[in-house]
């Protein structure tokens, strides 16, 4: 093997170490925002939270974790991706620990709006990073690498949660989570990011204005928040969905929805390699992508109609092949962003669309209790799903012309498209 062979494979073999750091920092993430929820039970018991409190609880999150997510990615390209992270992670973890000694609301509150300033970290600094270090054939699996780990999460915090609350109590869970949280920043700690990596100018960033002014970026944002809004309402509302609606039991719906939670996640790492081979064999991110999106909007639109107007077997199957769907587009969902803005401006870009995609966590679970309230049914929560579904194809075929790197001109003048 020649020297620089063997140098080219170790920085593939970088490359895809720190991929994976980036998943299972993302996995920390979702089964650290996932312990309120999972212990709501308890908490509301021993502190006699009521209802309402516990939804402002729930929704606090949202609050600093969407408002945070531009500075977060311009900190990001500012002071460095790895180091941000790092900082927030910790920032989070300690959140978490912090709630298992909590012993009132308003305690509850400012950790919760601590655990989102925290967690603001992660998508920004993320796409930072694999559009840095990754080339554009390899983006695919990487973002399906990472998305595999975010989507187990909700699982894997569920059940190892509910497991220590048994055993330990609901305080017990939060010290174990946000302690084990704290060991990734070992491995992360000998990270070394490749040479091009430290070397992005700032004079070759775009201003906040140019940015603003993209059709693709709002396209993108457009895309993310309809992709959002069916995943949070199903995320939310499928274990009620299920039990009164369709008669599950607690334990049916359990299996349920782990169940499903796993299709999701494999879903997403499938697809991820089979859009990077298409890209590698014919050079085609464009069409990759933006196929893939389509046949999961138009999916997602057939199911959500499914579930609400269809017999049992119908709505099961079509909470399944949901699944399916979601995970398949959820490679592209910050891939196509890291393709078009590039290194040195991933981190605000995907800041201002992460910030817009997750305003649909708020809108899904007040427009479903309200329908619900109102019909007491589901039936139309799933049928205005289906309608934000359509939108999704507006942001990412639409409004995306062409799914290409742009050139950011220096002194942040318009960009041009280089050619895929």
């Amino acid at each position: 093997m020649t020297e620089p062979r063997a140098a080219s494979e170790r920085s593939a073999g970088a490359r895809w170490w720190i991929a994976g750091l980036l998943a299972a920092a993302l996995f920390i993430n979702y089964v650290d925002r996932g312990a309120v929820p999972t212990a709501a039970p308890l908490i509301q018991s021993e502190l006699g939270l009521s209802a309402s409190q516990l939804g402002v609880l729930f929704s606090a999150f949202f609050w600093s974790y969407a408002l945070l997510q531009l500075p977060a990615g311009w900190l990001a390209e500012r002071y460095g991706a790895h180091r941000v992270l790092a900082i927030g992670l910790t920032v989070w973890a300690c959140a978490t620990m912090l709630v298992g000694l909590a012993h009132s609301f308003a305690v509850l509150l400012g950790l919760r709006l601590l655990l989102g300033i925290g967690e603001s970290a992660g998508f920004p600094c993320l796409s930072n990073l694999l559009a840095t270090v990754m080339p554009v054939k390899s983006l695919g699996r990487a973002n399906g690498i990472v998305a595999c780990g975010y989507l187990f999460g909700p699982a894997v915090g569920a059940y190892c949660g509910g497991l220590i609350m048994a055993h330990y109590g609901w305080r017990a869970t939060f010290w174990v989570f946000g302690g084990l949280s704290l060991l990734w920043l070992l491995p992360w700690s000998r990270v070394r990011l490749p040479q091009r990596a430290v070397q992005t100018s700032a004079d070759d960033a775009p201003t906040l204005g140019v940015l603003l002014r993209q059709p693709s970026l709002w396209g993108t944002s457009l895309g993310l928040f309809s992709s959002n809004y069916t995943f949070y309402f199903m995320l939310n509302w499928l274990p009620s969905y299920v039990v009164g609606e369709r008669g599950f039991s607690t334990a049916e719906m359990a299996s349920l929805t782990g169940s499903a939670y796993a299709v999701n996640a494999l879903s997403a790492l499938l697809a991820g390699w089979v859009i990077d081979r298409i890209v590698t064999r014919y050079d085609r991110a464009n069409v990759a992508y933006k196929s893939v999106m389509v046949v999961a909007h138009l999916g997602s639109v057939v199911c959500m109609l499914g579930i609400a107007l269809g017999t049992p077997t119908e709505a099961l199957a079509g909470i399944f092949v949901y699944q399916v769907l979601s995970g398949m587009s959820s490679p592209g969902v910050f891939a196509m962003s890291q393709i078009l803005a590039g290194p040195s401006a991933a981190g605000r870009w995907v800041g201002i669309q992460n910030a817009c995609g997750n305003f649909a966590g708020i809108v899904a679970s007040l427009l479903t209790g309200w329908l619900v309230q109102l019909t007491h049914h589901y039936a139309g929560a799933f049928v205005l799903a289906a309608i934000v579904s359509v939108l999704g194809l507006a942001g990412w075929v639409w409004m995306v012309p062409r799914l290409a790197p742009l050139r950011w001109s220096t002194g942040g003048t318009e960009p041009e498209a280089v050619a895929s």
